[in-house]
């Protein structure tokens, strides 16, 4: 007997009617369901009316259980991954069990299906054609803060899962070291409440402010504006920009600190030109 197939099956990210009958008749035809959490796609797998060997399949377990599943297709059984929600491999597990079925030449098939990354990025209003899928960002404030500071040049739109709790805190940070840029907060997509708030960092912190934010987030920002890489803006263009920062409630230093970080220039520049730029204003 050759060796089982191993298929990677999309999920609905809230409405069950966006199920592809392919992947309804995927999931009844396996010999095995690896799920991130059997209770949820027991319900997912009762209301298709379908029946299946399930097991788990999450981040605790991943390296174990690759294993195992290894030697199921082995064996000659057919193995379907899914996660709770939308395609497997993305901030979920999959990837390693993919890795070592290639390398063993075990045929790896894709049942494609809803996606929370892409549904954000397309229904965001910010450029699609170029994007970079960056999942949750460090829980560790000072890993979290490197990682924003090093997206800062990155011209292409980023997209962002993000827990509701941590909502605003994130935006805030992501304005410290991005700025004010645009962005949109996509909650509970294909949901009965479902809701996309778009606008400025700033401005969507305000339409959040004293809302206690639920569901399933993906934040959309973007990229980094278009200059000209080999002169850079003046400091008195940047001091505009500080300002902003300083507005939000950073202190003047630590504001341009971020922006000169964020556009390759010199941070005393930018805070002389800040304070020149305050003097001129409390002169007129």
């Amino acid at each position: 007997m050759g060796a089982g197939t191993l298929y990677l099956v999309g999920t609905p990210i809230g409405n069950l009617g966006d199920i592809s009958e392919r992947a309804r008749v995927t999931l009844d035809a396996v010999d095995v369901v690896a799920a991130e959490d059997t209770r949820r796609t027991r319900g997912l797998l009762a209301a298709l009316g379908l029946r299946a060997r399930l097991v788990s399949f999450h981040e605790g377990n991943e390296r174990e259980r690759t294993e195992r599943l290894l030697e199921e297709l082995r064996a000659g059984r057919d193995v379907a991954v899914v996660s709770d929600a939308g395609m497997p491999g993305l901030s979920d597990p999959g990837f390693r069990l993919v890795r070592v079925c290639a390398e063993a030449g075990i045929d790896v098939r894709v049942v494609p299906g809803p996606s929370a990354v892409v549904s954000a990025l397309v229904v965001s209003g910010l450029p699609t054609d170029r994007f970079v899928f960056e999942g949750f960002l460090p829980r560790r404030a000072g890993e979290r803060r490197a990682r924003l500071d090093a997206l800062a040049p990155e011209p292409r739109t980023v997209v962002f899962f993000e827990s509701p709790r941590r909502l605003a805190a994130m935006l805030e940070e992501a304005a410290a070291a991005l700025g004010d840029r645009r962005v949109a907060v996509a909650r509970e997509l294909t949901k009965l409440h479902e809701e996309v708030i778009r606008g400025r960092v700033s401005e969507v912190l305000a339409r959040l402010e004293d809302r206690e934010v639920r569901g399933e987030v993906v934040v959309v920002v973007e990229g980094a504006p278009a200059r000209d890489q080999a002169a850079g803006p003046a400091p008195e263009e940047l001091a505009a920009e500080t300002e902003g920062l300083v507005a939000g409630g950073m202190r003047a230093r630590e504001a341009a600190r971020a922006v000169a970080r964020r556009h390759g220039a010199s941070a005393n520049a930018v805070y002389r030109a800040l304070v020149e730029r305050d003097r001129d204003a409390t002169s007129r």
